[in-house]
């Protein structure tokens, strides 16, 4: 399926079930959310990478304009819906102040391997844990899929946008799963390196070596 959408380009990564909470200050964007949510419907935000707008982007719906300041700026609260590849952006729009892009939207296969996503949340669990970061996910262990977790475990944004190229769970999955491979050894010995600098200065109880002459 093909059809246009308007557009709010930001430089991070929104995934499907996401629950995101925006600011909006420019008016170019006021007009846009106070529209779509008048109208109940809903826009995408692609992602921008190194100052460039991203093919790929995720379909937001406004679920609650939460605050409106003096000024026109508001607080709301949207939720991802889906992904969506960009065919064309049409950057002016009659009697609009925001541009727009016509996009089709990629077959996602959802289904992933339970036994692989336990990995992946141990692995992100582990993380959080030499970080001192304590972190409840949305859904039980067994309903939870990478779009859920892949803002948890330490990719950059470039990884993020990645995750959000894959058209299959699995491939999501394997994706984390050899990031967190990566990660967790620097992360333990940038544990094991600050547990040494602690030490330095401090009364060490250490034995010798038994060096024996060869003559005793």
């Amino acid at each position: 399926m093909t059809n246009f959408i308007p557009i709010f380009p930001l430089g991070i990564v929104v995934y499907p079930g996401e629950k995101l909470n925006l600011h909006i200050f420019e008016p170019r964007y006021r007009q846009l959310i106070k529209e779509c949510f008048e109208a109940g419907k809903p826009f995408g935000i692609p992602a921008v990478i190194n100052d460039r707008l991203a093919e790929m982007g995720t379909l937001v719906q406004v679920l609650e304009i939460s605050k409106t300041y003096e000024d026109g700026k508001m607080d709301i609260k949207t939720e991802g819906i889906r992904v969506f590849k960009i065919l064309e952006v049409v950057q002016e729009l009659p009697d609009k102040l925001y541009s727009g892009a016509i996009v089709n939207y990629p077959q996602n296969i959802t289904r992933g391997s339970s036994s692989l996503m336990k990995k992946i949340l141990m692995g992100i669990r582990e993380i959080h844990k030499h970080l001192n970061v304590e972190k409840e996910f949305p859904r039980p262990d067994d309903e939870l899929v990478s779009y859920d977790v892949a803002h948890h475990a330490g990719l950059s944004l470039e990884e993020e946008y990645t995750i959000l190229e894959f058209m299959q769970e699995l491939h999501r999955q394997e994706f984390l799963k050899r990031h967190l491979v990566k990660v967790l050894p620097v992360l333990k010995e940038m544990e094991s390196l600050k547990g040494k600098i602690k030490l330095n200065g401090h009364f060490k109880n250490l034995g010798g070596l038994n060096i024996k002459s060869k003559d005793s």
